[in-house]
């Protein structure tokens, strides 16, 4: 690659994102040590911005990488500077690079001379609820594969209340799984814990939990019904979440309602009916 290719962003830094240490690039004529390494604890990160900020720098190109990036890429947004997040990948996608230049270099002269292209970044309030959600989203798989080894105990233990009611995390399953955790194997005083809208009668219910109780699998149980547990009353502090977050305003103007138009009879009767 040239490497005198025209600057169309003179005030560019590059930025090599860590676990542990950045790296970061300015321009040759802006310090006489345009590289730098900062360690990640946030006194240091702002020292960083300082030292950005001291060097005339304006904007900042930096890689996606895990989340290592969003600590720094926070403080750069607000102290104004225009952050571009590129993906690692298509960095690594540009020819012409030697051996001998540093990440952070190199990051610096592609945003410097235009080769970079911008991930898209939703605004705080957005990402906000997107880390929640997702947050969310996991605690829901996780507490998908703990009922699999709920099932699987039972299974075990060959009792077939799983199999009898739909879900084994309603009302009737929970309320059967945490009688039986506590210590009770006594198939109709579970039965007795049926609520009234499961289809499966009493005396199906009470045969499906005859079963082999033994203690390793009784563990496995009680394990898997906690986590469940814990993650069914999670769910009820996800009510607090708009009081926490402001309210998201739609920017996009609502579209006006369609005007009605005539039907055809209406238009056959206008013709007609007009004078000549």
């Amino acid at each position: 690659m040239d490497r005198h290719l025209p600057e169309l962003k003179p005030n560019a830094a590059g930025v090599d994102m860590g676990a542990r240490e950045i790296f970061a690039a300015v321009p040759a004529d802006r310090d006489t040590e345009s590289v730098r390494s900062f360690p990640t604890f946030t006194e240091d990160l702002h020292r960083l911005v300082d030292w950005l900020q001291s060097c005339r720098i304006d904007t900042v190109a930096m890689e996606s990488t895990g989340v290592y990036w969003i600590p720094l890429f926070q403080i750069l947004e607000s102290r104004g500077f225009q952050v571009c997040l590129v993906n690692a990948q298509h960095v690594r996608h540009v020819p012409g690079r030697k051996s001998d230049v540093l990440d952070c270099q190199w990051l610096q002269y592609l945003h410097s001379v235009g080769l970079l292209k911008a991930s898209f970044r939703p605004e705080q309030d957005v990402c906000a609820v997107r880390s929640l959600l997702r947050h969310r989203e996991s605690l829901v798989q996780m507490a998908c594969v703990h009922v699999q080894h709920m099932h699987k105990a039972l299974d075990q233990m060959n009792l077939q209340i799983h199999h009898v009611i739909s879900d084994i995390t309603g009302v009737t399953g929970l309320a059967i799984v945490d009688a039986i955790v506590a210590g009770k194997s006594n198939p109709k005083e579970l039965a007795k814990l049926r609520d009234h809208r499961i289809k499966a009668s009493v005396e199906t219910v009470t045969k499906s939990l005859v079963g082999d109780y033994r203690p390793e699998h009784l563990s496995a149980t009680t394990n898997s019904s906690l986590t469940v547990a814990t993650g069914k009353s999670n769910n009820v502090s996800w009510h607090s979440i708009p009081r926490t977050i402001p309210l998201l305003h739609p920017r996009i103007r609502p579209t006006p309602p369609r005007p009605k138009t005539a039907s055809i009879s209406t238009i056959i009767w206008n013709v007609f009916s007009a004078p000549i």
